[in-house]
């Protein structure tokens, strides 16, 4: 027991950035879909997806959209970084071995753009499926014009890390 005790005192002294030895490209492109931009961004494209595709007065499509962004957000803050582990274990390790690029290749950055969209369509679509009562079918059309609408939302937040890296 006292071994444990000084093991977590030991580790608890280290500052948070020692633990994060690992990182892959959904991890970055998180931190830029959290910026206000694309938070806006995303509000603003969804929200005119949401008005064409179910047709809602404008106060139930920004309520809709507000309530499916802001779930998505809180969960995709778990979810996107494990999607990105997903893409790096299954097809991003197929990618790298065909092509012998690392893991930051091109084919990462838009495997986790997609994995990203998917996610956060997932999560949207629960609450468009309740909010506007049953009108957003998964294996419908709707569902991927949301990909879309996300697509543009978080493809800008990829496109800014181009532009502008990251640095540490």
């Amino acid at each position: 027991m006292i071994r444990k005790i000084i093991l977590l005192i030991f580790a608890l002294a280290f500052p948070a950035v020692t633990y994060a030895n690992m990182v892959w490209p959904s991890l970055y492109l998180e931190t830029r879909l959290f910026t206000w931009w694309a938070i806006t961004l995303g509000l603003v494209v969804e929200y005119l997806f949401v008005r064409k595709l179910f047709e809602v007065p404008i106060t139930k499509a920004i309520i809709g959209t507000f309530l499916a962004n802001l779930l998505s957000a809180v969960a995709g803050i778990i979810l996107i970084p494990l999607s990105g582990i997903v893409w790096e274990l299954t097809l991003g390790a197929i990618v790298m071995l065909i092509t012998g690029h690392g893991t930051f290749n091109i084919y990462a950055w838009i495997g986790s753009m997609l994995f990203a969209c998917i996610v956060n369509v997932l999560l949207e679509g629960i609450v468009y499926k309740y909010y506007f009562k049953g009108k957003f079918y998964f294996k419908s059309k709707k569902f991927w014009w949301f990909v879309l609408a996300n697509a543009i939302s978080v493809g800008v937040a990829l496109l800014s890390i181009i532009i502008n890296p990251m640095q540490l």
